[in-house]
C-alpha cells in the first residue's frame, strides 16, 4: 500500500476556498463560461482561480495565510480582479450554495480527464453537482492530530452549516430546506460525515483500500464534511454552504480557525475524548439543513435543545481568548450577528416572495455581494 505523508504545520495557518457561480448578467441564469473567463485572467493566476466539475463555477483560492485579515485581503484582491473580467464578459458572480432556477441538466462538464472519469464513475450523482461551497483549511502539526480533530470537531459541523445555509431552491422550486446543497452532496458515496478513524495509520489504510478496490480513483474523491489534507498539512472543513458575502465568509472562517486551534490545544494539554454519538451529529445536521439559523440544536454535553444563536454565543465566549491571539476577534464576534439574523436562504426566499421572481433573487444578491463598484451602464 502507498504511504501518505502528512505535511507538518507548526502554526494554525489558514487557507480559504470559495466556489462562486458564473451567471449571465442579462438572464441571471448559470453560464458555462469558465473557459472564456480563464482566457482573460493573468496567465500566472492558475493556482488562484481554478475550474470545478461544472463550467459554471469558479473556485477562488487564497494563499497560505497567517490570519483571517490576511485571507480577507487576499480574497478582496482576487475577487476584484475577477469582477473586472466578469464585467467585461457580461457575467456576474453568484454567492449562494445552489442557483435558484438553472437546471443541472443544462450545465456543461469541464473538459478534463479527471472530471470525465468522475462522471463515468458516479453518473447522475456527479452531473447533479451544481453546488457551491466554502472550504476552510487550518494547519496542524501531525496526521494523528488531524484525524483526532476531525473526530472532535464533528459536533460543531451542524452549527457551521446553520450559519452558512444558502440553498433553499433547486431548479426553480422551493425545497423547504435551508441547505439543499448538503443533501445533494450526501448523495455521493464518499461525502457527508466521515467515518470514525482512530489515527493517521487507519486513515491511510482506509484511503488505500478505497483506491485499490476501485471504489474511488484518487484521494481527491473523498468529500467528507471534514477531512485531513495531507499535502497541505491541514484539517479541511467542507460542510459549509457558500455564504452570501465576503464578510460572513471571513466570520465563519474565523470560527473554524479558532475551533481547530482550541481542539489542538486541548489535545496537547491532555483531555478525555467526550463521546458524542454520531446519531446526535446527524440529527443536528438535519436540523441545520432544514431550518438554518432558525434551527434548534441538541447540546452534546447537556442534551438540552438550544437555539443556533445560543450555541454560537457560547462558542464565541469560549473562543474569544484564542481569537485574540489569532487576531480575528471582530471576525469571530460577527458570528453572533449571523446566528441571530435571517439566514442567506431566508433572504433568498424573502426576495422571491416580494418580487415573485427567481431572477430578481439572483440580480439583487449579486449586486449586494460585489466587492467593487459596478460599471456604469
Amino acid at each position: 500500500m502507498a504511504t501518505i505523508h502528512f505535511t507538518r504545520n507548526d502554526r494554525p495557518t489558514l487557507g480559504i476556498e470559495i466556489e462562486l457561480g458564473l451567471v449571465d448578467g442579462r438572464t441571471m441564469a448559470l453560464s458555462s463560461s469558465f473557459a472564456e473567463l480563464v482566457k482573460r485572467l493573468p496567465k500566472d493566476s492558475a493556482a488562484q482561480f481554478k475550474p470545478e466539475l461544472m463550467q459554471c463555477v469558479v473556485e477562488v483560492i487564497t494563499g497560505v495565510c497567517e490570519t483571517v485579515g490576511d485571507a480577507g485581503a487576499d480574497l478582496r484582491t482576487k475577487i476584484a480582479s475577477l469582477e473586472a473580467v466578469t464585467d467585461e464578459l457580461g457575467l456576474r458572480l453568484w454567492w449562494g450554495a445552489t442557483h435558484p432556477f438553472s437546471p443541472w441538466r443544462e450545465q456543461q462538464v469541464t473538459p478534463d480527464e479527471r472530471y470525465y472519469q468522475l462522471v463515468e464513475l458516479l453518473q447522475e450523482l456527479a452531473r447533479r453537482l451544481v453546488t457551491f461551497g466554502l472550504h476552510v483549511h487550518v494547519g496542524v502539526d501531525s496526521g494523528d492530530k488531524a484525524v483526532m480533530i476531525c473526530d472532535r470537531i464533528l459536533r460543531h459541523l451542524p452549527t457551521l452549516l446553520a450559519l452558512t445555509a444558502s440553498s433553499p431552491f433547486w431548479e426553480g422550486r422551493k425545497t423547504g430546506l435551508q441547505s439543499h446543497r448538503s443533501k445533494v452532496m450526501e448523495g455521493l458515496p464518499t461525502a457527508g460525515m466521515p467515518t470514525l478513524m482512530r489515527n493517521w495509520s487507519e486513515y491511510v489504510w482506509l484511503v488505500n483500500h478505497m483506491v485499490d478496490t476501485g471504489f474511488i480513483n484518487t484521494i481527491r474523491e473523498i468529500w467528507w464534511d471534514v477531512r485531513p489534507h495531507h499535502a497541505f498539512g491541514t484539517v479541511e472543513v467542507r460542510v459549509c454552504d457558500m455564504p452570501g458575502n465576503l464578510e460572513d465568509t471571513l466570520a465563519v472562517a474565523a470560527l473554524i480557525q479558532c475551533l481547530v486551534k482550541a481542539l489542538s490545544d486541548e489535545i496537547d494539554g491532555g483531555t478525555y475524548q467526550h463521546d458524542c454519538h454520531p446519531m446526535m451529529v446527524r440529527q443536528n445536521k438535519w436540523r441545520a439543513t432544514r431550518f438554518g439559523t432558525g434551527a434548534h440544536l441538541v447540546d452534546s454535553f447537556t442534551y438540552q435543545v438550544v437555539t443556533v444563536a445560543q450555541t454560537v454565543d457560547n462558542l464565541v465566549d469560549k473562543l474569544t481568548p484564542i481569537a485574540a491571539n489569532l487576531g480575528c476577534e471582530h471576525h469571530l464576534e460577527r458570528c453572533r450577528h449571523i446566528a441571530a439574523s435571517p439566514s442567506w436562504a431566508d433572504r433568498q426566499l424573502s426576495i422571491q416572495a416580494e418580487t415573485g421572481s427567481a431572477e430578481q433573487v439572483v440580480r439583487q444578491l449579486t449586486d449586494l455581494s460585489r466587492i467593487t463598484t459596478p460599471p456604469q451602464e
